[in-house]
């Protein structure tokens, strides 16, 4: 996993927490749900304000950032939404 990254981690808790609210009952990202079991239910009560961010949920949720920008092939160019990584229209 590479440190570099043009999304602001607030941001991506944000986009993680919104594509786990979103996805987390569809078939085609089961896979990827089921793995980062982790990683998005801690972007998720971090950008809630559930729970204050640590070191250690930052690096399970910058691994769950860097596997779902794989998983797409994209490069991170500082993304702002969720729609915008998967190519939808709000």
């Amino acid at each position: 996993m590479t440190d570099s990254t043009a999304t602001p981690f607030s941001k991506r808790c944000e986009i993680l927490a919104d594509l786990w609210v979103a996805y987390k009952g569809d078939e085609e990202m089961a896979d990827f749900i089921s793995y980062n079991d982790l990683g998005l239910p801690l972007a998720y009560a971090i950008n809630t304000d559930i729970v204050p961010s640590t070191v250690k949920a930052e690096m399970f949720i910058n691994e769950t950032w860097e596997l779902l920008l794989a998983g797409l092939e994209l490069d991170d160019e500082g993304f702002e939404s969720i729609e915008d990584i998967l190519g939808v229209e709000k």
